[in-house]
């Protein structure tokens, strides 16, 4: 069954309900508690109009925001629904009482606008609803859109900056550069295939991010020293692939930019029992250089962009310089693995 059939028929039955509940409700004796059939017709006649406002009028006039001709409608509708209470259901139920005039043409209008105002109510309501769900499936298919065009720019902002690496040593026609092919081989297989999802395995994330400072360890060398330490990482969480990794790309720009020795990169990983994640990145970095520059890149302004679309509200990220030592720390609250 197609989902507007679905829809049609979940409409369908909330109306047929709410109509016999309030069929009910207005039937019913409130003295004798015993339903007076008689009522049926009068209700059929108070759905009739209902039924020609929330499927004709609503929809041509009302969501059209023609509301001079939707309340024209609505007049003329209330108008036909008295007229025929007054001059044919009430000649056949009840022609020697209510019947024999038009005196009650007042309270007959009073009578009809509850009802009437009650099954349009519903009508509006339900209408409100769905226009809400759908609202909400469009803001969860821009979210997604929003999130792959993201991951899709990470990628090649990646690869770049490690192939001019590669380019360098490939020049020198360096002994390492069968390493960097293979750590690059490495770390992009891993982006362009293993973490096609929104979410990943924290320690394949954590294996990532490894080798991908291991990458750019290689850029150092004798000039600096770079550690890589974690803690208490399991296999019971999942995270968004490919954060991490830009603030340490960030940190090994920094210093190998402004620094020619006595470079310190520091990356630290743990995670709480309750399943919070704490990054930490320190760098070395000299401020008199000219490097400002590089913190205007896509890609620290991409993972603060994917940040606060998959962890809004449980996530923290704050920079830092003392000295000649730079600091990112992100804590963010993770979700456990989908088995």
């Amino acid at each position: 069954m197609d989902e507007k059939r679905k829809k049609i028929i979940s409409e369908a039955a909330g109306q047929v309900f709410f109509h016999v509940l309030l069929f009910f409700y207005m039937a019913v004796n409130k003295f004798t508690s015993k339903i007076e059939w008689n009522e049926f017709w009068f209700f059929l006649n108070f759905a009739t109009g209902a039924f020609l406002i929330n499927y004709i009028l609503l929809p041509k006039y009302y969501y059209k925001k023609k509301y001079v001709h939707f309340g024209i409608g609505v007049a003329v509708i209330i108008t036909a629904v008295i007229l025929s209470e007054e001059m044919l259901i009430e000649q056949l139920i009840y022609p020697d009482t209510r019947g024999k005039d038009f005196e009650h043409f007042l309270l007959n209008f009073l009578d009809a606008m509850p009802p009437i105002a009650l099954l349009t109510g519903f009508k509006f309501a339900w209408d409100g609803v769905q226009q809400r769900r759908k609202l909400d499936q469009l803001d969860i298919a821009m979210k997604e859109s929003e999130l792959q065009y993201l991951k899709n720019q990470i990628n090649p902002h990646f690869l770049f900056n490690n192939l001019n690496n590669l380019y360098s040593y490939a020049i020198e026609n360096s002994s390492k550069t069968p390493s960097i092919i293979l750590e690059l081989s490495s770390v992009l297989r891993y982006m362009l295939y293993d973490c096609k999802a929104d979410f990943v395995n924290l320690k394949d994330e954590i294996k990532h991010l490894k080798d991908f400072t291991n990458l750019n360890e290689l850029q150092v060398e004798h000039r600096g020293k770079v550690t890589f330490s974690i803690e208490n990482i399991t296999d019971n969480y999942q995270i968004a692939p490919l954060i991490l990794s830009v603030f340490v790309e960030n940190a090994f720009k920094h210093s190998t930019a402004s620094q020619t020795d006595n470079i310190m990169i520091e990356v630290k990983i743990s995670i709480s029992d309750s399943g919070i994640l704490n990054f930490a990145c320190r760098n070395s970095y000299q401020e008199n250089t000219n490097n400002s520059h590089l913190s205007q890149g896509i890609g620290l302004k991409n993972v603060k962009k994917r940040l606060e679309l998959l962890y809004p509200n449980s996530h923290h990220i704050s920079q830092s310089a003392d000295g000649d030592i730079y600091t990112v720390h992100l804590s963010m609250q993770l979700t456990q693995l989908e088995l």
